[in-house]
């Protein structure tokens, strides 16, 4: 074979340029190797194929990694089956018998339905003919209560009036400011804005009383709209209700308990001097305790203040949203199912209708919002706490649960009925957490004898039909 000697301008490389003659690595005076002779023998352009070669193949992983992109992009993109990339505002989503109006800033999305009189064959007498207003529970919104609304309006020969608390349903999602100065505006997903937001509804609806309807988290708002206006809560109907039963009994019965265990006490230390001795240092201990606690409470004060202010900043970054689409996508539907007793029977039209919301613009920052008013409830610190207050309540209350409530259970519901004075309680069998929509003709049965009993109690109960 004959040798060929070549020098790196043959083989198209461009030598590096030295600016000293002793500090260059590759030098066109040196002898090429073996390799690159045979080589050059072989492929005439080897540089410039080995160059087209690392170009091509660095453009074929970029467009992997494009496709990798795209797919990921996808993923993004649907929530719970709902596009992502195409939100818009909630107006756009309305249904012709959608209704808003503003309240402090917030375009609140509603739905009445009226009683018609002159259609209806039936006569009012024996009925409350009072307005009633629908709250839903979390997650939910005016589509939950689409079938019961217009045998409701029969039931109470009045309007029925439901609407979408703020982070849910077709209600507009509002960016919290921090207000000018002093002045700090009213958190719209708090529950102080959702007591406001009924009683506004009041208003709306002309009317000087009402019936009050909440499910699940919505007999928060149902209860916490009766203390801040009990002249104007006619009754409350609790369905599923997500308010926590005390586990002790109520403060009349600890009354009349404390003195017989005080009769009890004197007898013994009479008996016994070292049980008197004994109650005399546990007196003494929990005195000191008081105390201590009393000169702790600025400290916990201001660690309790930290402790919000690093939890708010927590749970509205952005980690924080991605975990809610996170939940929503992978549990969302799921929720919907497991609230049903049959989980077969529920619809696609149903799903559609709970997964509607999705496609508003900022539901899921919205959503995180609402939560953290949740958890961040500042109004707690300043109220009582209102399972001590439920034995308070003094308007006819009507409780309803399922049997097979896998949200709340039943037992909860029970024991709340037990809290509140008069209040009566029924269960509906086979029956899950949305006791409205799968159970819709049993409950409304449950709710016409209710209201059947208080038009004949109405009298005593001081309550005046709507004009």
């Amino acid at each position: 074979m004959k040798r060929i000697y070549l020098n790196c301008g043959q083989l198209g490389l461009t030598p590096p340029t030295s600016t000293t003659p002793h500090s260059s690595t590759h030098s066109c005076n040196k002898r090429p190797s073996r390799f690159m002779i045979f080589a050059s023998s072989w492929l005439p352009n080897y540089a410039s194929l080995n160059n087209t070669f690392i170009a091509s193949a660095s453009s074929s992983l970029g467009g992997s990694e494009q496709l990798l992109d795209v797919g990921s992009k996808k993923k993004r993109k649907e929530i719970a089956g709902i596009d992502q990339d195409e939100l818009v505002d909630p107006k756009l989503l309305a249904e012709p018998d959608s209704c808003f109006c503003e309240f402090k800033g917030v375009h609140i999305h509603h739905k009445i339905y009226e009683y018609d009189a002159e259609s209806n064959s039936q006569t009012q007498i024996n009925k409350l003919c009072l307005p009633m207003i629908l709250l839903h529970g979390f997650g939910a919104s005016v589509f939950s209560w689409k079938q019961v609304m217009k045998p409701l309006a029969e039931a109470t020969c009045s309007k029925v009036l439901a609407f979408d608390r703020p982070a849910f349903g077709l209600t507009s999602r509002v960016n919290l400011t921090s207000g000018n100065g002093d002045t700090k505006p009213l958190n719209a997903y708090s529950m102080a804005f959702s007591v406001l937001a009924t009683l506004h509804f009041f208003d709306l609806l002309k009317a000087e009383k009402a019936i009050l309807v909440g499910h699940s988290a919505g007999s928060l708002v149902a209860v916490n709209t009766y203390f801040e206006a009990p002249e104007r809560v006619a009754a409350i109907i609790l369905i599923a209700p997500a308010i926590f039963a005390p586990l002790t009994a109520p403060s009349f019965f600890k009354e009349s308990g404390e003195d017989n265990q005080r009769k009890e006490d004197n007898s013994s230390v009479t008996r016994n001097p070292i049980v008197g001795l004994y109650k005399l240092l546990s007196k003494i201990i929990k005195y000191i305790a008081k105390a201590i606690t009393e000169m702790m409470k600025p400290m916990i004060n201001i660690l309790n203040s930290l402790y919000k202010k690093l939890l708010s900043s927590i749970l509205r970054s952005s980690p924080a949203i991605m975990l809610v689409r996170m939940a929503i996508d992978k549990f969302g539907a799921a929720a919907v199912r497991n609230s049903w007793y049959d989980p077969k029977q529920v619809s696609e039209h149903v799903l559609s209708g709970y997964t509607k919301p999705l496609r508003v613009k900022d539901w899921d920052r919205a959503l995180v919002e609402f939560t953290a008013a949740m958890l961040l409830d500042e109004e707690s610190n300043t109220k009582p706490e209102l399972s001590k207050r439920l034995n308070e309540i003094s308007c006819p209350v009507l409780i309803v649960t399922g049997d097979s409530d896998r949200l709340v259970p039943s037992w909860n519901a029970e024991r709340l009925s037990r809290v509140i004075p008069g209040a009566s309680f029924e269960v509906i069998k086979q029956c899950g957490h949305l006791p409205h929509e799968e159970k819709m003709e049993e409950f409304l049965s449950i709710v016409e004898n209710f209201l059947r009993r208080l038009a004949g109690d109405s009298n005593k109960q001081d309550l005046q039909p709507v004009t």
